[in-house]
């Protein structure tokens, strides 16, 4: 079983940084794409931002330029530096993360969702 723990949300003002962190845990061979999603009230999920293994990274069109997700192989880590916060960016954010476990069974594992709110 792979086990995500997400840190690092809290209430900032708009213009504002934030950099959440999720670590994983658990018998894993292999992270293949790690991500930050995120719901707001009312909305439905987003990807905000993806890296895979392969050095590729995506973007929510929104967050283009302000956020910046990367990834420490070595730790099982992954981060989303949030620069000039908007209240928009309000949200619960989830890491997800998947891979093969060291059984090489393929696994798709979530965060407990972190809360970021954008507000003066």
């Amino acid at each position: 079983q792979v086990h995500l723990v997400e840190s690092g949300g809290g209430l900032v003002q708009p213009g504002g940084s934030l950099r959440l962190s999720c670590a994983a845990s658990g018998s894993i061979a292999r992270i293949s794409a790690m991500g930050w999603y995120r719901r707001a009230p009312g909305k439905v999920r987003e990807l905000v931002a993806l890296a895979t293994d392969s050095g590729t990274t995506n973007y929510l069109d929104s967050v283009k330029g302000r956020f910046t997700i990367s990834r420490d192989n070595a730790k099982k880590m992954v981060y989303l530096q949030m620069n000039t916060l908007k209240p928009e960016d309000s949200a619960v954010y989830y890491c997800n993360m998947d891979g093969l476990t060291m059984g090489l069974r393929s696994f798709t594992s979530w965060g407990q969702g972190t809360q970021v709110t954008v507000s003066s």
